[in-house]
């Protein structure tokens, strides 16, 4: 069934004509940079897969921090969000759904494609900044939980050393991460919630996310 949006509308076939600029992550034809890298082969399953671009045409930077423009690209593409079920009228743009959004970025049109797709990302958030661990977490469990339409699950507390550290709103999606084997502890049992991510452990959090997701469709 048809979606109609009568504020800030287009039809598919006009978004078609959106250039597609250079980003964070342009197309590839193999990366370099992964031979020291854990994920490696999770981060090569991903590109094969069209979900993880590079940095350019050979490099995937693995080490760099993922900035929360690249992560709503990263999950528009995992989930494949787009305009399909949409009619739009009138031209929307990225900065209709957030505000601090440049309307001739590269991400412009996949951060419109999640805004109509109801990715959980603030309306107001800085697209340059990086990611932390736990709202990293917390958007991706949120969305393979949307997307996937995964099944309730009977949940005990998960111990973790460093909960206290944790933002409250995050917390429930943690635990389920845990659950899921999204994410794991490290040696000390700690989650460690305000650490940076980087671009590899944000892909390997998506590729067992995925995987998850893909076992457990409802």
């Amino acid at each position: 069934m048809k979606i109609t949006h009568n504020i800030i509308t287009l039809s598919t076939a006009v978004l078609l004509v959106f250039s597609v600029s250079a980003n964070a992550f342009a197309a590839n034809l193999g990366f370099k940079d992964l031979d020291n890298v854990e994920a490696k082969d999770k981060i090569i399953a991903l590109q094969e897969k069209g979900i993880i671009l590079g940095t350019s045409t050979d490099a995937f930077s693995p080490d760099s921090a993922i900035s929360a423009a690249e992560t709503i690209q990263l999950f528009v593409r995992a989930f494949n969000l787009n305009l399909d079920a949409i009619d739009y009228v009138g031209q929307p743009k990225a900065s209709d759904f957030f505000k601090n959004a440049d309307d001739n970025a590269w991400y412009a049109q996949t951060l419109i494609f999640g805004a109509a797709n109801g990715l959980d990302f603030p309306l107001d958030i800085d697209l340059n900044k990086g990611m932390n661990r736990e709202e990293y977490t917390y958007r991706l469990v949120t969305a393979i939980e949307k997307y996937g339409q995964l099944p309730m699950i009977n949940m005990m507390y998960m111990e973790y050393t460093d909960v206290d550290q944790v933002t409250v709103d995050y917390s429930g999606a943690i635990q389920r991460a845990i659950k899921y084997g999204i994410v794991a502890l490290d040696k000390d049992g700690k989650f460690n919630p305000k650490a940076s991510l980087t671009r590899a452990e944000a892909a390997e959090e998506l590729y067992i996310a995925l995987q998850y997701m893909s076992a457990h469709d409802a």
